[in-house]
């Protein structure tokens, strides 16, 4: 456990007692001088029991960002709960984008309320950001922009700057744009400060810098935050008009939300599932992939059941199996998470695959012949037979050459075919691996021992 960790469960541990103390005001004291992220934190560990008495206790200047920092499901479950002018008064210190996803969450009845309770200007630039969705750059970006023009002084703008009572937050450049308001470039306000105050801005700006165009996947948003280390970058739609921009805070949350995609997805699970939601919610969500599973289960089955009377007449074999299973299976998952991880980096591309392909399935041989050697001498020597060790290593050895390959074809073709191949790809992998493992470790047995 990191210190953070340990630091919040602490902080949990004492609330709770002091909630079953019933000293409501220490409670109420340490979960408000507490950071949004911890606060929310804190709400997702506790129990139901406790989660309603704990959100009462926040006071409402704190309410908005707690709630931005909530999971989806969490978040819904308090929202759906409030009146619409509610809603749409904690919705006030948020960031469009933010107040965006939230909204796309809720029912279009109350998402409707909360619109027509807004006044006109955070209205339309609202419904600026929700005509996108929010998984493209155009979900991302916030209208909280500070533009200028090509031929400004450098004077002009800091005085422009100094009648703003504030500036947006991760505000790193000024953005120039024309007189149609097109992206020109930008002007970074480290070059602002130590310039000299009668060059103009045109003789200052990046022109180099090219702008996020507004569909783009927010995936590929962060790969060119993390490839050009941006604090923020503009948003333009396809005549290269400023619609907005988009900030590293944001590009964070999508790469925590990839990771927890990628790995709650090889389970079969939803990334957004509450740890301690009710039974009766969870336990149908699994039941779907438990069911998946026990379908391919039966498909190996079946396979066995195929070469019942060879495993009767040499009852090693039923011993042996898991191991050619086993070992195909870890092999195969080796294969698609590396395939899976380079996809979602972007490392993958066609002029790469067959390069890749080639280099898993050579793994696979290698690593087929030595442990098809080490499987065949003790299998050998467990039951006496050399024959049994043969045909073993040979099985072994078709299995991981086999799941070599379909763990780095499977994902390939799934992108190709619109399917998410870390939620998907297990099942399927698992499946060819077990058949094929059965097939060949029965069927060669078969045809040696009749």
């Amino acid at each position: 456990m990191s210190q953070i960790e340990a630091t919040s469960q602490n902080t949990l541990d004492k609330l709770s007692l002091a909630l079953d103390s019933g000293t409501f005001v220490d409670v109420r004291r340490m979960l408000n001088g507490l950071p949004p992220a911890d606060a929310a934190h804190l709400l997702e560990s506790s129990p139901p029991k406790f989660r309603s008495i704990l959100w009462t206790m926040i006071e409402p200047d704190n309410e908005g960002e707690v709630l931005n920092e909530l999971g989806d499901e969490l978040r819904i479950h308090f929202l759906s709960e409030m009146e619409a002018g509610k809603v749409a008064s904690l919705m006030e210190g948020l960031e469009d984008d933010d107040v965006a996803d939230i909204l796309q969450q809720l029912p279009d009845r109350i998402t409707r309320e909360v619109l027509n309770s807004m006044d006109q200007q955070d209205r339309a630039r609202l419904e600026r950001v929700m005509l996108y969705p929010e998984d493209t750059a155009g979900g991302l970006m916030n209208t909280d922009t500070i533009t200028i023009r090509a031929p400004l002084t450098l004077d002009v703008v800091l005085r422009y700057l100094r009648r703003h009572e504030e500036i947006p937050e991760m505000t790193d450049n000024l953005i120039v744009v024309n007189r149609s308001d097109r992206f020109i470039g930008l002007l970074s306000l480290r070059t602002l400060l130590v310039s000299d105050p009668s060059a103009t801005v045109r003789e200052k700006m990046d022109t180099d810098v090219e702008p996020i165009p507004v569909d783009l996947p927010d995936s590929e948003v962060a790969r060119l935050f993390e490839r050009n280390d941006w604090v923020s970058a503009p948003v333009v739609d396809r005549e290269g008009r400023l619609l907005g921009r988009i900030t590293i805070d944001d590009v964070v949350d999508v790469i925590r939300e990839d990771a927890d995609h990628s790995l709650m997805s090889m389970a079969g699970l939803d990334e957004d599932e509450d740890t301690f939601a009710p039974v009766l919610r969870s336990a149908p969500r699994r039941a779907v992939w438990l069911g998946i599973n026990l379908v391919t289960a039966f498909i190996a089955s079946g396979v066995i059941n195929l070469f019942q009377g060879t495993i009767e007449k040499v009852v090693a074999l039923a011993v042996l199996m898991p191991i050619v299973a086993s070992m195909g299976g870890i092999a195969g998952t080796q294969t698609l998470t590396v395939l899976v991880r380079g996809i979602a980096l972007g490392h993958v591309g066609r002029s790469n695959q067959m390069w890749l392909i080639n280099r898993e399935v050579m793994i696979g041989i290698l690593n087929g012949a030595l442990w098809a050697a080490v499987v065949a001498v003790a299998a050998s020597l467990w039951f006496d037979d050399w024959n049994i060790g043969m045909i073993i290593a040979a099985a072994m050895v078709i299995n991981l050459i086999t799941a070599a390959f379909i763990g780095a074809v499977l994902p390939l073709l799934m992108v190709r075919l619109n399917i998410d191949p870390a939620l998907a790809g297990s099942v399927v992998l698992t499946t060819v691996t077990d058949v094929v493992g059965f097939v060949s470790f029965l069927g060669l047995a078969t045809l040696f021992y009749g």
